[in-house]
């Protein structure tokens, strides 16, 4: 069954069908530039399919055959990231979407067309798998606009390319292949254009299938990875995890090995 949410803009779309929501970043004519309008509803997206329990994966896409997202909305620099006030607003902005990202517990999966620059590459390391169609690009230019970039986006890159390739990504700002992301762990896999979105379906699909409070330690568990030794909070990922010995789901799962059969998990 497929149903939407109101997001409050077109810019920004949210489609569950079954266990799987798609949040769309919908501006085609400028590439899927994230605007101030996406940002602000961004939040409120995220935590409807994060609260939805019939959702069990989220891929975030952008519309069109042209872009994931090509960055910031250039056109509202002027106005929104100029002033010390502006700019106050605008990281404030960005810092809410930051913090919604971090709340989502379930698995999230970037489907990447096209260009994704800027801001749409730190939007498309949010997920934990990125696919990307073998047309696509990759770069953040702040080097070449003049931007003063955010020690919360370096430490993203870094921390999924290592601090080499972050410097040559963030010092050169040039654009790199779908290969050469490939090829230094950016994303995951690469498939050509017309595959891409049964790539991500078939995915999305198997990931659905297994046991979502499993996933759900799993993902908690590589979050706290992030993190310091000492800051990590083992304890809670220990919990999930003592948690999915006592589900019904782990009963589910060995009667279905003995079976032979698939497992038909219910979350609980």
């Amino acid at each position: 069954m497929t149903s939407e949410f109101d997001t409050g803009t077109d810019q920004l779309l949210v489609e569950t069908d079954g266990a799987v929501a798609t949040i769309t970043f919908n501006n085609p004519r400028k590439h899927n530039a994230l605007s101030v309008e996406m940002q602000s509803a961004l939040p409120g997206a995220l935590e409807y399919v994060e609260k939805d329990p019939a959702v069990r994966v989220v891929v975030v896409r952008g519309a069109g055959d042209n872009a994931f997202v090509s960055g910031a909305d250039i056109s509202e620099f002027g106005e929104r990231r100029t002033s010390v006030a502006a700019r106050a607003d605008y990281d404030q902005r960005q810092g809410d979407v930051g913090r919604a990202w971090a709340t989502i517990g379930k698995p999230i999966i970037a489907m990447i067309r096209g260009y994704c620059i800027g801001g749409g590459l730190l939007t498309a390391l949010q997920a934990d798998i990125r696919i990307a169609s073998d047309d696509s690009q990759f770069a953040i230019p702040a080097a070449r606009l003049g931007l003063g970039y955010p020690m919360r986006g370096v430490e993203a890159l870094a921390d999924v390319v290592g601090n080499a390739w972050a410097a040559e990504i963030l010092f050169s700002a040039r654009r790199l292949s779908a290969a050469e992301a490939l090829h230094i762990g950016l994303i995951n896999r690469v498939v050509p254009p017309n595959e891409l979105e049964s790539a991500v379906a078939e995915l999305a699909a198997s990931i659905a299938a297994n046991a979502p409070l499993t996933v759900a330690a799993c993902k908690a568990a590589l979050r706290e990875l992030r993190r310091p030794p000492d800051r990590r909070d083992e304890p809670r990922v220990a919990a999930m995890v003592e948690a999915c010995y006592h589900s019904d789901d782990y009963r589910e799962g060995q009667r279905a090995f003995a079976e032979r059969r698939p497992a038909r998990f219910q979350g609980r």
